[in-house]
């Protein structure tokens, strides 16, 4: 009898994400599409967006010219597109259906909103996740979404849905709902949940898995064409990742070990509504060109709470962009900048309006996300980001209005395109505030075409901090020649993502004998110093230190970091994309021996 095998594609990673790999992943054979739509971002944009009807419409378009031969092919699609109105959502798709000839069953898993509960949440006392600031008391909450699981989306399986449209689910649940009602899979079954979520987290961030964000960028062929990830998926929780054949992109250890540390804080610990995952023992084998197979998940039980995700409006932001050429182009665009910061504080204090909340600079091209180790201080041509916020929109505007005066009444080589002199406008600026909340609290809805879905949420949880075993650090190699250093891209992968105030970003050695001088240098207080520089206190850096064996691994968790979070962060790189590129600058002392190897490269390379 051939054992069963489940095959899951990542088709979208958010929401503006492409479509292009659509045809070869229907030719591949995928029996499910997951459809990653949602970031504590989006929802912030969805809900300060009143154009839209609380989802994005351009799924509707995208999908288009693929529905008819999915529904034909039998793939079923599984979905959070549905945001703030999962059930409006899924009725434009039954139009759309319609208007190919389709009928699709469509399911719907809703319960996450809990808009309509805002005071009783304030009396609940609950608070941030982070800071342990209570739920603010003179603000207009926008959106307040539980992370749902996966076992909803199996009971909309479970009742036939060829299609399940979900509100705030959390990104691997996509993946998890397909595998426990394909095999069966019961809340007890934590090891294999565990593996599930770890398919779902390899899969929600689509081409990221298969070359897209690789730290070795170069090795990547094809990147035009790059291919979608499928997981080949195993009763027993195992699985292989891969990509359609004839795709461009790759399936490496590396590719799916950078992905699997993606936005994940403690690996052994990494919390989802249905089960606790420990990442730290997994292990990845290249059994074959593009496909790795990975195994050693385990997993505890969840814990008794939901994860909810709350934002409201606070202020309002103005960003532009202003080309500076000339000798001294950065020193120029820094001095441009607070001008034009003082020039609109000038005129808000004349209009006895208050001064602008936040104002921040920083210089593109002048290497300003690595602080002190900056080697581009004398460049000759930069892009001055400039950044305000203020209560109304009114303020933003005089900033966005006068900046325009520096074409003609500040720096000789400002060079501004007329076509984008406004940047990127007034927007709303959106908090994000997380918190926990019992499940008892919550009641995930399912139904398919309006009938009742038939499901219970199991409220119980179970996770203590105490079932887990951390493990030891390597022994510290005696060779060790601390003169005799290489950067740590000659050793070693890394990835690295926003999680709240914070980041992450973990670094795999290419070569398992490279790990143990790796985590010789890498302490947390060295990488916390290292990134001191995007901590407001820089004498306050902290970093947290977590050890992965299995894929000869560690991850950081930088802490306070990113300046407020992702939604009202005002620097370039606000999602922590680059933090891995950062840090593989970090200087590794190794042997004699290693340190030859490389060098010996290099004049081979150079010859």
């Amino acid at each position: 009898m051939t054992e069963k095998l489940v095959r899951i594609g990542g088709a979208t990673a958010f929401f503006e994400d492409s479509f292009y790999g659509h045809p070869a992943m229907m030719r591949a054979g995928a029996d499910y599409l997951v459809y990653d739509y949602l970031a504590e971002v989006t929802m912030s944009i969805l809900a300060s967006d009143t154009g839209n009807p609380g989802f994005h419409l351009n799924f509707l378009e995208d999908i288009r010219p693929y529905l008819r031969e999915l529904l034909d092919s039998g793939i079923k699609l599984v979905t959070n597109w549905g945001g703030l109105d999962p059930e409006a959502a899924a009725q434009a798709l039954r139009e759309l259906g319609s208007e190919l000839g389709k009928s699709p069953t469509i399911a719907v898993v809703r319960g996450d909103d809990l808009r309509e509960r805002v005071d009783e949440l304030r009396t609940m006392g609950v608070r941030e996740m982070f800071s342990g600031a209570p739920l603010p008391e003179d603000r207009t909450i926008d959106s307040a979404n539980a992370y749902l699981g996966g076992f909803p989306i199996a009971a909309a399986l479970d009742a036939g849905a060829d299609i399940v449209i979900t509100g705030r689910v959390v990104d691997s649940a996509l993946s998890l709902g397909p595998l426990i009602h394909e095999f069966g899979w019961t809340p007890d079954d934590h090891d294999k949940l565990a593996a599930g979520t770890l398919i779902g987290h390899l899969l929600e961030c689509s081409t990221q898995a298969t070359g897209g964000l690789s730290t070795d960028w170069m090795e990547v062929p094809s990147p035009e064409d790059i291919g979608n990830p499928i997981c080949e998926c195993h009763a027993d929780g195992s699985f292989v990742l891969t990509k359609p054949e004839g795709t461009g992109g790759l399936v490496t250890i590396g590719s799916v070990a950078e992905q699997m540390i993606y936005e994940v804080s403690d690996p052994q610990a990494y919390f989802a509504p249905d089960v606790v995952a420990d990442f730290s023992e997994a292990t990845f084998e290249q059994v074959d060109n593009n496909r790795v197979l990975v195994s050693g998940v385990r997993g505890y039980p969840p814990s008794a709470s939901y994860k909810v995700c709350a934002t409201y409006n606070d202020g309002w932001r103005g960003q532009v962009y202003q080309p500076i050429i000339g000798i001294d182009a950065a020193h120029k665009a820094r001095r441009q900048a607070q001008a034009l910061f003082d020039r609109t504080n000038n005129i808000l204090r004349l209009r006895n309006a208050k001064p602008l909340n936040l104002t921040h600079v920083e210089v593109l091209g002048a290497e300003c996300s690595y602080g002190p180790r900056s080697r581009q201080d004398d460049t000759r041509e930069v892009v001055a980001m400039m950044t305000v916020d203020h209560d109304e929109q009114s303020g933003v505007k005089i900033f966005l209005k006068e900046q325009i005066c520096a074409i003609s009444a500040m720096a000789q080589g400002t060079a501004m395109n007329l076509g984008g002199l406004m940047g990127r406008g007034v927007m709303p600026l959106m908090q994000v505030f997380n918190f926990l909340l019992p499940k008892s609290e919550v009641t995930p809805v399912v139904t398919i075409e309006g009938r009742d879905g038939g499901y219970l949420v199991a409220s119980r949880g179970g996770f203590e901090p105490t079932m887990l075993a951390r493990p030891a650090d390597p022994s510290v190699p005696d060779d060790i020649e601390p003169d005799l250093t290489v950067p740590l891209v000659r050793l070693a992968w890394a990835r690295s993502g926003d999680k709240g105030n914070l980041f992450n970003v973990g670094a795999f050695a290419r070569d398992p004998g490279f790990y143990p001088y790796i985590a010789a240098a890498l302490s947390a207080d060295a990488v916390a110093g290292w990134f001191a520089h995007l901590v407001d206190d820089s004498a306050q850096a902290r970093a947290d230190r977590y050890l992965l064996p299995g894929s000869h691994g560690l991850n950081f968790v930088v802490h306070e970091s990113l300046g407020g979070g992702a939604s009202v962060c005002a620097r370039v790189d606000p999602l922590a994309k680059a933090m891995g590129q950062i840090l593989l600058d970090f200087p590794i002392p190794v042997s004699r021996a290693i340190f030859e190897e490389f060098s010996q490269e290099e004049a081979f390379a150079a010859a």
